[in-house]
């Protein structure tokens, strides 16, 4: 990460407040950014019709989301401003608010587990187990030098394939055994999908030769569960209340997989807008995450929180496959100025940095859940949503979002129709201002 991300935040002091053309001259001010960047960002210079044409089929235009930036967060002792690209209201503005709270009262630590990404050549109806797997086996360096000779950039700088197994499954329909080789790749700092694809389809001559078998399908896996981002956090002193509370919706989640996925749900509430604004594949991500999830035969939380004494504890683990090279994240100019902002170079930095808020967002909605309860929380930063449902104009947005959040201090909840009846009475007073 760039040493200029650190002793930056108070650059960042009362973000919130200011108006949109004054958060981006703040981001100017922080220095990562080109005038091009700050174009992207603004949403002068964005994804053209042309270029979109070149990256998917029948393109009729364009999407856009809001893209904001997650504050206050502290990771691995620096400070990390997060751009996130989502629409629901909530979502930054809790991860800003406990990433506060982390901030001063305790630490977010994070580290990766493991390098390898994994390619699966698949082997449907082996004729003699042992016969194949003696082959593979004799001819394992010699199928890995195969690999690597078809990555040379790769293998170049630093990573390819370092090795290749192979497992024995029974056929779920009974019919006999399934051989699946495992290609496992270290891609550096690319996502590695097309590489290991690749590689895949290179192996399948040489792995029917020396197998004697016929091969199937060669595919990468998103369940890479040889590279995991592990991310941890201590909130020290914790009320004990609080902490308890938090321990305990955690333990429901490991309990029960109907509240895990839920749980789960809000850590990726944390991860995908990062994924969304670098330009990375997120639905890969999502797939490992559940995945991994569902690993023992039962949907388990990907986050666990637990008291140890008078300090609250979190861990956040699984595979967060990501890339800073390659695709989208180079070609859209908004990844490109999200990745500049983040202060990353390297796919596990990106990794590490998504685990980390993945994690703080969990802890933030675990806390409402123990706390004031997930409605009140919500409703609270849905407020401006429901004025520009009741049909007011962006000058009265404000105003009828800041009412509601008064009323909501003494009622249970807040809707549209309480919505047009203070935009109502909004525009009442105005009438009366002008007749005077």
């Amino acid at each position: 990460m760039d040493d200029r991300m650190t002793g930056n935040a108070d650059l960042f002091s009362g973000f919130h407040k200011l108006t949109r053309l004054e958060r981006l001259d703040r981001i100017r001010q922080y220095g990562l950014l080109t005038e091009s960047d700050i174009r992207a960002l603004s949403g002068e210079d964005t994804l053209t019709a042309e270029v979109a044409e070149h990256l998917i089929e029948n393109v009729i235009g364009t999407f856009t989301l809001p893209l904001g930036i997650a504050t206050n967060f502290r990771i691995d002792g620096r400070d990390i401003q997060v751009p996130m690209a989502v629409e629901e209201t909530s979502i930054i503005a809790a991860a800003s608010s406990t990433a506060k709270w982390v901030r001063t009262s305790g630490e977010i630590t994070t580290r990766m587990q493991g390098d390898l990404i994994i390619g699966q050549v698949q082997i449907p109806r082996a004729t003699d187990v042992e016969k194949a797997k003696a082959g593979i086996q004799a001819n394992r360096a010699h199928l890995i030098g195969l690999a690597n000779a078809c990555v040379p950039g790769l293998v170049a700088r630093g990573g390819g394939v370092r090795d290749i197994i192979v497992r024995e499954l029974p056929r779920a329909d009974g019919s006999g055994t399934m051989l699946v080789l495992h290609v496992l790749c270290d891609p550096c700092d690319a996502m590695g999908a097309n590489l290991i694809n690749q590689v895949c389809e290179a192996l399948k001559p040489r792995i029917e030769s020396v197998s004697g078998e016929k091969v199937g399908l060669c595919i990468l896996s998103n369940l890479t569960d040889g590279k995991l981002a592990v991310a941890e956090i201590v909130i020290r002193g914790i009320d004990p209340d609080v902490g308890h509370g938090i321990a305990e919706a955690a333990h429901f989640a490991k309990t029960d997989p109907y509240r895990a996925a839920t749980h789960n749900k809000g850590v990726m509430n944390g991860i995908d807008p990062i994924l969304i604004a670098t330009g990375n594949d997120w639905r890969a991500v999502e797939a490992g995450v559940h995945a991994y999830a569902a690993r023992s035969g039962r949907y388990q939380p990907v986050t666990d929180w637990w008291m140890d004494g008078p300090d609250l504890k979190g861990r956040f683990q699984a595979p967060l496959t990501v890339g800073t090279v390659g695709g989208v994240t180079r070609l859209h100019p908004t990844a490109k100025a999200a990745l500049k902002l983040l202060g990353v170079q390297h796919a596990e930095e990106l990794s590490r940095i998504a685990a980390a808020v993945g994690l703080v967002q969990n802890l933030g909605a675990l806390k409402a859940l123990a706390t004031v309860g997930i409605v009140k929380g919500h409703m609270q930063l849905h407020a401006a949503n429901l004025a520009i449902a009741a049909g007011a104009e962006i000058h009265e947005v404000g105003i009828v979002r800041d009412r509601l959040a008064e009323i909501l201090q003494v009622e249970k909840g807040i809707n549209v129709t309480r919505a047009r009846e203070v935009l109502e009475k909004l525009r009442s007073e105005e009438r009366d201002a002008h007749r005077l």
